[in-house]
């Protein structure tokens, strides 16, 4: 029960994430770059509170001695990947590339270390794969081609990060490492887009959201999760987030309900739950 409502919490973060990502780089003046670099030092900066008030004999070095730099370079590749991204993907194509790259990285790499499918764990998995096409199909639009390699690149990114959170001990400790180590690259990326830079109190604020709350907590909470299931499972729980943000979406921005959504909702939750039943001995 713990494991399930770990899960919940992290994939309501991952949602509230895209919610709070299509709000700041749509309705506010803030560019990518900004956005990616507030993002990443506010949850680095919230993580590091908690780990100094919630584990005994932390000092300065451990902020640094925690994370590595393949986790680190990971997180900072899908961060700055997804908001550049989004400059001219709309959120249904932006998030139909991202959640299957997801996916095929996931899946690749868990294969590769011996992880398989059963026949109602694969009937599972491509009723929840119709269903996130169902939801985002009809809406998606012809991506721009470098935009859509953009946000592959950042799905397989997550994937990667996401794997590399298997086995870890302290993933509180572990998730503050990566995005303190995080920081120096974000700060290359802003110097790189200063031509374009631009702000606004708004757009500031949605970042420092998406990085406190929706990023910082909610990776530490997913990466508290990883080690108690298989990467396979991992990988067809995160299907869910564009459910749930698309949930979001119709509470936060007046978005409407449809009979597709209700219908797509179902294919994926329900593909979902075959997948963690099957599994089960």
């Amino acid at each position: 029960m713990k494991v399930v409502i770990m899960s919940i919490i992290a994939l309501i973060a991952f949602a509230a994430n895209s919610v709070l990502c299509r709000l700041a780089l749509h309705e506010t003046d803030i560019d990518p770059a900004s956005f990616t670099t507030v993002r990443l030092v506010s949850a680095a900066f919230m993580l590091s509170i908690i780990v100094l008030f919630s584990v005994k004999g932390t000092s300065t070095k451990t902020f640094f001695a925690q994370g590595s730099w393949s986790g680190s370079i990971a997180l900072f590749v899908y961060a700055a990947a997804f908001s550049l991204a989004y400059i001219e993907l709309t959120a249904a194509t932006g998030a139909l590339i991202l959640f299957g790259m997801v996916q095929v990285a996931m899946l690749s790499i868990s294969f590769a270390q011996g992880q398989r499918f059963t026949r109602w764990q694969w009937l599972g998995f491509s009723l929840a794969i119709v269903g996130l096409l169902l939801l985002f199909l009809p809406s998606a639009s012809n991506p721009d081609v470098l935009s859509a390699c953009l946000m592959a690149i950042a799905g397989v990114a997550w994937g990667v990060y996401s794997i590399l959170g298997k086995g870890v001990s302290q993933p509180l400790l572990m998730t503050c490492g990566n995005f303190v180590r995080s920081i120096p690259l974000t700060l290359v990326l802003s110097v790189l887009w200063l031509t374009h830079f631009q702000v606004d109190a708004l757009g500031l604020w949605y970042a420092v959201l998406s990085g406190a709350l929706a990023s910082g907590l909610g990776y530490a909470v997913w990466y508290g999760v990883l080690p108690s299931i298989p990467g396979t499972q991992a990988a067809t729980l995160q299907l869910a987030v564009p459910v749930i943000a698309t949930v979001g979406g119709i509470v936060l921005l007046d978005e409407s309900l449809t009979t597709m959504f209700v219908l797509a909702s179902i294919s994926i939750l329900g593909g979902i739950g075959l997948v963690l039943k099957a599994s089960k001995p």
